[in-house]
């Protein structure tokens, strides 16, 4: 293991002999807005409590220039990760003088130069442990320590931590800024911002207290910066939470910015929450995106308690953060907002990012077993957070959800400031529920893999249902029935029965009806399968079923059958084009259309995809012409337009009519440039926009969105000589920032060429290794899971594994996956094949 993957055992050693006190941190980045300056100067004053005469602080970076311990200057030993201590006291104050390095990864403190203005933007983002490349730190969770920041930047910028500024010294052109100290907290959610952010401010305050709140985004964004609506989800959030876990806010003021080139949705840094700048809508936006701001903006308030103020003592117990804020964000979202139906996303989009993780060979417990920090990394994924998300939620309604909000507010009063592990949690619930919640832990938290139920007639007005990897499951089964006759008429609930199932094989009776819905209200996290009956029920008549959560629990069971080869791709795509078009719920709908694409693409052999791809692209605008004008549903056909216009020359000139301004288009449709740019790369992929039209739409949109979009464009395009340039670039370039080398690898893959790409397979598994080695985890993902070979078999990948026993596990999880992915996309080929020879 290098010395910068720090392991479990080593971190829990560390901790049992260090007690910090607190970390003051001093940064100039006075010189960042010039592009020659690569690092900038960081002073680490840590103080703490030992018990051993030995150990180490964590730092990445260029350079470390002295260290001092206790007042006396000693010998600098420093491998690149570790500044190693010794002679240590009983108390300890140690100071680091160092050069960090800016970043274009998104790791640390990462630099961006605005296109539109040539200003500089600066921003952290840590974790799990990249706060060791801004400052000397112990880099675990559950070292909290009491932060004093005071960064020095050109004066004029807006610069921000997680306290309240205290204290501004100017001169001519810098100013220096003291933040107030922080309450213990981990590493990992400090943060500095830094450069001329556009800010609007507000505030919010009931009974018990006053808090501060700021949004702020780029200068050249301000315009589409909806700060009203961000601040009245983020104050209706505050009454909740505030009520919910009868626990004042604990952080002071409460900023929220919006940052470039972000690798995540958000961060949870008290008092300074950092979001991607795809919740700022350049163009027309959908309900459904508005839905997933909100959700995020209260899934990160709910880490104010849950992560902030109780931390994971290490991570394998992330879930205790982040199950608990992925359903603390929909249930907020629900309970507090104009987003009643927020539980209808979680059931068809949220669910099926975890229902396809536990399927994977590499698919872990909720509780997981995180031996180092690469393991960490990785770990953020559909099991920590939407299957931890879905199981609590059968919690609340095992326990009652009076008795799951008072187990929390005694586990905050307990906790607070501190490190805790999932028996902390249990205690709390099984003290206020009186129930056995150990045990409901080893059926949900403890285990792995997802159930898939069954229905089938037994005979007498009976069903059976089977499960095939039996767990507790509380769930509705609903019975719908056509109102009058099938085909001209819609289908109506017409029972609904409570069950608690525990075996493999369950025997109920149930009253007659044209489909049978298991988990009605989605009360459970287990993959249901429609009978044949239910299944010709909604081939018919899906669209016609009122309740949008029956819906969506529908169309997650259709898309499942599909992806485990049990429903043919065809079949799919027929229910989404008869049934899609008519879906009232948009995030549901835009799920749907992103699902049938990805099954055209992956689940078809090349003998029908051609067939299918232009069956799909007359539905989807046939669909976008009937949508109503400018709806959400005609943005989301609009976009399904651009993904099937990128492998078919189906709606290409209707398309470039549109783009060239010749044609006026569907009534309502409104070509920003997001959809404008979505459409022109399309159009490149098949070679109906050159180089030099691409160059004109670059200056048309100055922006850095537009310069993103420009890379991936220019990389689409269908030529060998392009294709080799972005392989080249993608894998060499260093400077390449994260957010390019995405559009880069997304240009190289676009159009499904195989006849541009296929050669690049084998030279894949002789790079993988040494972009590992040599990357960042953040640059070497990407370009791990980007690259991947498409493949009509898993060959390679199984042969890499094979050959690479001792490549770091991190990379062979991924390969892993990737390989699972290829073998999935394999065995539906065969079911779409088979129903072809029926």
């Amino acid at each position: 293991m290098s010395s910068a993957n720090l392991g479990r055992e080593e971190a829990a050693a560390r901790s049992h002999a260090i007690s910090l006190k607190s970390i003051a941190v001093d940064l100039d980045l006075t010189g960042a807005p010039d592009p020659q300056v690569t690092g900038f100067s960081t002073l680490s004053t840590l103080t703490f409590d030992s018990t051993t005469t030995e150990t180490w602080i964590d730092f990445i970076g260029q350079s470390v220039e002295s260290v001092t311990l206790n007042g006396h200057s000693v010998d600098v030993d420093w491998d690149g990760a570790r500044i190693a201590l010794s002679g240590l006291a009983k108390h300890n104050v140690v100071e680091v003088r160092a050069t960090a390095a800016y970043s274009r990864s998104g790791e640390g403190m990462h630099r961006y130069v605005d296109p539109a203005d040539g200003q500089t933007y600066l921003y952290t983002q840590y974790e799990p442990a990249d706060s060791r490349r801004v400052m000397a730190c112990f880099e675990q969770p559950d070292l909290k320590a009491a932060y004093s920041f005071t960064v020095s930047a050109p004066l004029g910028w807006s610069v921000l931590s997680n306290g309240v500024a205290t204290h501004t010294t100017t001169t001519e052109t810098t100013q220096r800024v003291q933040f107030a100290q922080t309450k213990p907290i981990s590493s990992y959610i400090t943060c500095v911002t830094a450069g001329p952010y556009h800010r609007v401010d507000s505030h919010w305050s009931n009974s018990a207290q006053q808090v501060d709140l700021g949004v702020l985004c780029r200068a050249s964004l301000a315009e589409h910066l909806d700060a009203d609506e961000i601040f009245e989800v983020t104050k209706q959030g505050l009454d909740f939470f505030t009520t919910a876990f009868d626990y004042e806010y604990p952080w002071g003021k409460y900023d929220q910015i919006f940052v470039p080139e972000y690798n995540l949705g958000a961060m949870e840094n008290p008092g300074l929450v950092t979001f991607t700048e795809s919740y700022v809508f350049r163009g027309a936006s959908t309900r459904a995106q508005h839905e997933a701001r909100a959700n995020t903006i209260l899934h990160e308030m709910a880490h104010m308690w849950f992560g902030d103020l109780v931390t994971m003592r290490w991570w394998d117990d992330l879930w205790l953060k982040e199950s608990f804020a992925d359903y603390m964000g929909a249930h907020a979202s629900a309970q507090a907002t104009s987003f009643t139906d927020a539980w209808v996303s979680f059931a068809n989009r949220r669910k099926a990012w975890a229902y396809q993780q536990d399927q994977l060979p590499t698919t872990h417990p909720i509780v997981a077993n995180i031996t180092d920090l690469e393991a960490a990394k990785l770990n953020f994924d559909g099991i920590t957070y939407a299957k931890g998300a879905s199981v609590l939620k059968q919690l609340v309604a095992y326990v009652g959800e009076e008795a799951f909000f008072e187990a929390a507010r005694r586990y905050f009063r307990r906790h607070e400031y501190g490190n805790t592990t999932l028996e902390d949690l249990l205690s709390a619930l099984e003290e206020v529920s009186g129930k056995d919640i150990h045990e409901w832990s080893r059926a949900w938290l403890e285990t792995s893999g997802v159930t898939t139920l069954t229905v089938t007639d037994a005979g007498q007005g009976d069903l059976t249902i089977t499960q095939d990897a039996p767990r507790p499951h509380s769930m509705q089964l609903a019975t719908f029935d056509w109102s009058g006759e099938p085909h001209t008429s819609t289908l109506i609930p017409t029972s609904l029965r409570e069950l608690t199932l525990t075996d493999a094989t369950t025997l109920v009776s149930a009253p007659a009806g044209a489909l049978r819905l298991l988990n009605e209200g989605d009360w459970t996290y287990a993959k249901v399968r429609l009978d044949d009956q239910s299944l010709n029920a909604v081939e018919t008549g899906l669209s016609t079923i009122d309740s949008p959560l029956s819906r969506a629990l529908v169309w997650s069971s259709l898309w499942n059958a599909t992806r485990d080869g049990e429903l043919a791709t065809s079949r799919y795509v027929k229910i989404v084009s008869a049934h899609a078009p008519r879906e009232s719920n948009v995030a549901v709908q835009t799920g749907v259309l992103g699902n049938t694409f990805y099954a055209i693409e992956n689940y078809v052999g090349e003998e029908y995809q051609g067939e299918l791809r232009a069956a799909w692209a007359s539905t989807v605008w046939a669909a976008l012409e009937g949508a109503e004008p400018g709806s959400g549903s005609q943005l989301a056909w609009a976009r399904a337009a651009a993904d099937i216009a990128s492998v078919t020359d189906e709606l290409s000139e209707r398309m470039a009519a549109i783009v060239a301004g010749t044609s006026p288009g569907p009534a309502g449709l409104e070509l920003d440039n997001e959809l404008r740019w979505q459409w022109i790369t399309a159009l490149a992929a098949r070679g109906h926009v050159d180089a030099v039209q691409l160059d004109m739409e670059r200056e048309r949109d100055n922006t850095g969105s537009g310069a993103t979009h420009f890379v991936q464009a220019m990389a689409s395009r269908p030529t060998a000589e392009v294709r080799d340039a972005a392989w080249s670039r993608a894998w060499t370039d260093e400077n390449l920032s994260n957010e390019h080398l995405s559009a880069t690898i997304a240009g190289f893959g676009s159009g499904a060429r195989p006849d541009l790409t296929a050669k690049y397979a084998g030279r894949y598994f002789d790079l993988i290794g040494q972009a590992w080695s040599s990357r960042s985890i953040e640059i070497a993902r990407r370009l791990v899971l980007g690259f991947y070979p498409a493949s009509d078999t898993a060959d390679l990948g199984g042969a890499w594994l094979a050959a690479n026993d001792h490549a770091p596990a991190a990379l062979r999880r991924l390969v892993t996956e990737q390989r699972d992915h290829v073998q999935r996309a394999v065995a539906a080929r065969a079911c779409e094949h088979a129903s072809h020879s029926k």
